[in-house]
């Protein structure tokens, strides 16, 4: 198995910011790094969704089964 090592958070970010200007231009990269992030909504109601249907006994009959 190999042993992988992770880049510092800081030069990972460094060469992504340098990629961004060098293929976007420092305008589009500056406005993609500054896109709003979307709410998890939208997840939240699909879970609440998933809940509302759950046979609880059932569920946790199939987890905790030995």
């Amino acid at each position: 198995m190999k042993n992988i090592k992770y880049m510092n958070e800081e030069v990972v970010i460094k060469k992504a910011i340098e990629v961004l200007i060098k293929e976007l231009g420092p305008v589009e990269a500056i406005r993609f790094i500054n896109i709003p992030k979307r709410k998890g909504m939208e997840s939240i109601k699909r879970h609440r969704k998933w809940q509302q249907m759950l046979d609880k006994s059932m569920f946790f009959d199939d987890i905790f089964a030995e």
